[in-house]
């Protein structure tokens, strides 16, 4: 009951239940559509060899034109997830045991495409954390025998923090070591499920001192509600870790049951965050609306001035 000494709240807050009018897609993020005889050819051979990518688990848009150029990103592990982020379209249940001859497979696909920079990922593995970071050494074992000269990024989960597992995939000397940041950690618990920020940091920073002279990289993306100071402090922060190359993209929602995006940023918005990131030390930034992860890797790997392992 109000009374003059306690009044009643007016300050509400409204929730608009009115039909949303779709937002168009700006053209800078309008991608070509997956054609040509080099993107059917390493479709076949993924199948063929019962492997999967993250190109197109994860709806990638750079798919077309990445696979037109014999580049793909191999995903590991499995094709579900133990975990729900709630960004990413890659299918999540319970897996199958791990299938320790993948990382055979794998290197088979990369020695039949001729790649001169392979990059290899993996669903998270929470079952088996130990057996994941083994499988990582193997397949980066694997691509050395089977295609010598080709240099390699490993884009890895957190492992949970298990310092073993990230000591056996640095051990294994990859050229560069991903891990992806993906948000502000304000927005972990719905962003990153099961992970946490410091502890994305701690595996960067364990990398680093595991071996100095690995490339380490991290990518995050924006439009999920984050403010420009949030993502500049995580961009200091990974900075302050020894981070090398930083990739920023642009968030777009998979689905409806994925997590709404709250704005376009444009292309100026992105160039004006490569321009702080490199003022505070990477080597390299990748920053651009279609970026993701793995986009143009092999030219990141050479700015970030990586050196091929001989081991």
């Amino acid at each position: 009951m109000a009374t003059a000494s306690h009044p009643v709240q007016t300050d509400l807050i409204q929730i608009d239940l009115s039909p949303k009018r779709p937002v168009s897609k700006p053209d800078w993020l309008k991608a070509r559509a997956p054609v040509g005889d080099n993107y059917h050819n390493l479709k076949k051979l993924a199948r063929d060899l019962n492997l999967h990518t993250v190109c197109e688990s994860a709806h990638c848009p750079n798919i077309g034109e990445c696979w037109n150029h014999k580049t793909a990103t191999f995903m590991m592990l499995g094709n579900l997830c133990t975990r729900r982020c709630g960004f990413c379209a890659v299918p999540k249940g319970r897996p199958d045991a791990i299938d320790f001859d993948e990382p055979r497979r794998v290197a088979e696909a990369v020695a039949a495409l001729g790649l001169k920079f392979a990059v290899i990922t993996s669903v998270n593995r929470d079952d088996d954390i130990l057996g994941g970071a083994r499988a990582f050494a193997m397949v980066i074992d694997e691509i050395r025998s089977q295609a010598p000269g080709c240099q390699v990024e490993v884009l890895i989960p957190d492992f949970q923090g298990n310092e073993d597992a990230i000591r056996i995939v640095v051990d294994a000397h990859p050229e560069i070591l991903n891990h992806n940041t993906e948000s502000v950690p304000r927005l972990y618990r719905a962003v990153r499920s099961g992970a946490r920020y410091e502890r994305t940091l701690r595996l960067l920073e364990l990398s680093k001192q595991l071996d100095p002279t690995v490339v380490t990289k991290s990518g995050v993306m924006v439009g999920l509600g984050e403010e420009m100071h949030e993502l500049l402090d995580v961009y200091r922060r990974l900075a302050n870790v020894g981070v090398d190359v930083l990739t920023i993209g642009q968030y777009l929602r998979p689905s409806r049951d994925h997590l709404p995006m709250a704005r376009y940023y444009t292309p100026e918005e992105f160039e004006f965050m490569k321009y702080e990131a490199l003022r505070m030390g990477f080597r390299h930034v990748e920053s651009g609306p279609l970026v993701r992860s793995s986009y143009h890797a092999h030219e990141q790997a050479d700015a970030a001035g990586s050196v091929h392992r001989l081991v």
